[in-house]
């Protein structure tokens, strides 16, 4: 189809003559992809917050902690609380190869607790952990100055510790550096060896700020925990499902805990790799609900357009008629209806996806670097612009095959007589 200047003149003659009605039969289908562009990148901006609240942890990480026996077993009564064990780490890596990383961890007051830590005359309520090195990889933590805790650090039990940004304000002066400096926990001195960042946002990114993390053999010994563990943290190999791993490592931890095989309740889990799926899950049907409701929208205004231009068709009857007599050929009177289709629709649907990723462009501006929770950097890819954009010039095609096959069917005699 080709489309020269004078093509184009006529064309923008026809669809000028009625100024409102073009206008009108345009805005439905500028509509549509606006709304499609809008509802797409909120969708988006909602997909970015809740990913990024994943972005701290490795996805495919569990997590395994000790709860109440719900199901008495081997003459052991339900309710019975027991604790995970320093034997307990190499009978799982002994026994399940699928593991990638393994990492013991303990909290100083349990879940959510909190201590008072010193530096000098300033004093903080802080979280303390004890850690082993293969932490770093599961939390994603990245080290801003210093180190993170090394084998030797925890074959020797130094007493030494890592600061997140949290505690370094509130223990440090701002122009004081902290590394080889010293804090002191429930009455032991700790040297600060490193600093991280949190790659994170939200409530868990909150805490982690305000962390302290110690080898996991001096926190045993420090603070009198024996060999107890607090929980497990692993991440399975690539080629394995952390689902996998999840279950056999509570099948280990049962046995070797005396926990019935029917006991649901007594180690809590966490899956980041099913929750994560679910969210993906989640997200890949709101945007196909988005693209059915839009593309529905789109082509309501389609069918606008194709209505107007069965209208058009029958203006210009008598012209058609003139032009098929003077040896015009129906596939000429055909690619100028489809034309002028095609035309109206692009023009429309350019201006809409503009519009829209103007407002998304300028949502995404006015909450950067803002808190927004689960909305983050709302927008539209290169790929989804491009998708819309063929819609749009495949049902302006559409749209004009109808009124271009009424045209060529009306016989050049009765099209001249036509009034």
């Amino acid at each position: 189809m080709n489309i020269d200047g004078d093509r184009l003149n006529e064309i923008w003659q026809t669809l000028s003559k009625n100024k409102l009605r073009t206008l009108l039969t345009a805005f439905g289908v500028f509509w549509g992809i606006f709304m499609l562009v809008i509802m797409l990148g909120s969708g988006q901006g909602l997909q970015n917050g809740v990913t990024r609240s994943f972005s701290g942890n490795a996805v495919n990480a569990v997590y395994l902690w000790t709860q109440s026996t719900s199901v008495p077993y081997k003459g052991l009564p339900r309710g019975r609380s027991f604790n995970f064990h320093q034997d307990d780490i190499q009978a799982i890596k002994d026994n399940v190869p699928e593991i990638e990383v393994l990492a013991p961890s303990a909290q100083l007051g349990g879940y959510r607790g909190e201590n008072n830590v010193s530096h000098g005359v300033k004093t903080g309520p802080f979280v303390v952990r004890g850690d082993y090195p293969e932490n770093k990889v599961i939390q994603n933590l990245t080290v801003l100055r210093g180190r993170y805790i090394n084998e030797l650090d925890i074959k020797e039990k130094r007493k030494v510790c890592i600061i997140a940004g949290r505690v370094q304000e509130i223990l440090f002066e701002k122009s004081e550096d902290p590394l080889n400096k010293y804090i002191q926990v429930n009455g032991t001195y700790f040297k600060v060896v490193g600093t991280i960042g949190i790659n994170k946002d939200g409530e868990n990114a909150e805490e982690k700020l305000q962390t302290i993390y110690v080898p996991f053999t001096t926190f045993q010994q420090a603070f009198n925990w024996g060999g107890r563990i607090g929980w497990f943290s692993l991440t399975a190999k690539p080629q394995f499902e952390a689902s996998l791993v999840e279950g056999k490592v509570k099948s280990i931890l049962a046995q070797r805990h005396k926990i019935s095989p029917d006991d649901p309740y007594a180690i809590g889990s966490w899956n980041m790799e099913k929750e994560f799926s679910k969210i993906q899950g989640l997200f890949a049907g709101i945007s196909m609900l988005v693209w059915v409701v839009g593309i529905g929208t789109l082509l309501a205004g389609v069918i606008g357009v194709s209505n107007i231009m069965l209208i058009i068709v029958k203006e210009r009857t008598r012209e058609i008629g003139v032009r098929r007599a003077i040896g015009a050929t129906p596939m000429s009177i055909i690619s100028q209806i489809v034309a002028e289709s095609i035309l109206l629709t692009s023009l429309a649907g350019y201006l809409g996806l503009v519009a829209g990723v103007f407002i998304m462009e300028g949502i995404s501006k006015a909450i950067e670097g803002q808190e927004t929770g689960m909305f983050y950097q709302p927008g539209v890819e290169l790929h989804v612009a491009i998708k819309a954009i063929v819609i749009v010039v495949v049902c302006g095609a559409l749209a004009g095959i109808i009124p271009a096959r009424k045209a060529v069917a009306i016989k050049p005699v009765e099209a001249l007589r036509y009034e």
